[in-house]
């Protein structure tokens, strides 16, 4: 994800601003870090430049599937 996006993101709970904290970059691309919420203080990950803004409920695992 790219620095200067964070300017247009917003927590998809509250519609708040997101501040971004860097773990890992690469110039101006985030490899790894957290979006977290002004207002709520939930916390979205960034993996492999790409950040995860599904609500928590939302966000349990990888696989994302679940027997029916």
């Amino acid at each position: 994800m790219r620095k200067d996006i964070v300017d247009i993101l917003a927590c998809p709970m509250d519609k708040s601003p997101l501040e971004l904290s860097v773990e890992e970059a690469n110039g101006d691309e985030v490899i790894q870090g957290l979006l977290t919420c002004s207002k709520c203080g939930e916390k979205y990950p960034i993996e492999d430049r790409i950040p995860n803004l599904l609500p928590p409920e939302m966000r349990t695992g990888s696989a994302g599937q679940q027997s029916g």
